[in-house]
């Protein structure tokens, strides 16, 4: 899915007992993981990532830590969300301009916190136009309708399918 981030952007309401701040790779692995695993539970390829995953990712010439945004539960104080963004592209051996990408957007389904994921999104793509960036990419997969429903809310649209073949057994 694409979107323009010449287009308007909704302000970010951030859900009441919330707090968003920048990812900090010191403390925020173990949060990070355990969110992941319960938000993609479905989809093993991402909801089984280990530290060793997150740690090639640290490496990556793309990874900022300001463009991962980490939501706190006020309260406990632990992580009930995140929104890793990333440039894709441009000087990173893609072939073409640079383009930002949601990366990886979770939100801790136990947590019930209402708009955090709109939330998430939305201060990632604003962080994402305030890099001077045009346009925002994102892949989901076709069976997570809630996050293709919020993602279509925003402002995206399909932009291309990859499938992926499994000859039978």
């Amino acid at each position: 899915m694409r979107r323009s981030l010449f287009a308007p952007l909704p302000l970010a309401h951030v859900p009441e007992g919330v707090r968003i701040r920048s990812f900090d790779p010191a403390t925020d692995i173990p949060g990070i993981l355990a969110v992941n695993a319960r938000a993609f539970a479905e989809l093993p390829d991402q909801g089984g990532w280990t530290e060793n995953d997150i740690a090639v990712r640290l490496t990556e010439p793309w990874f900022t830590a300001v463009g991962f945004f980490v939501a706190l539960d006020s309260s406990a104080d632990s992580i009930i969300g995140f929104h890793w963004t990333k440039v894709h592209g441009s000087g990173h051996d893609h072939g073409h301009a640079a383009i930002g990408e949601v990366y990886v957007l979770a939100v801790d389904p136990e947590a019930h916190v209402r708009g955090l994921g709109r939330a998430l999104t939305t201060i990632g793509l604003t962080h994402l136009r305030g890099l001077g960036l045009g346009s925002a990419m994102l892949y989901v997969d076709s069976s997570n309708e809630r996050a293709i429903s919020l993602y279509e809310s925003l402002g995206f649209v399909h932009w291309d399918t990859d499938v992926t073949y499994r000859r039978p057994v």
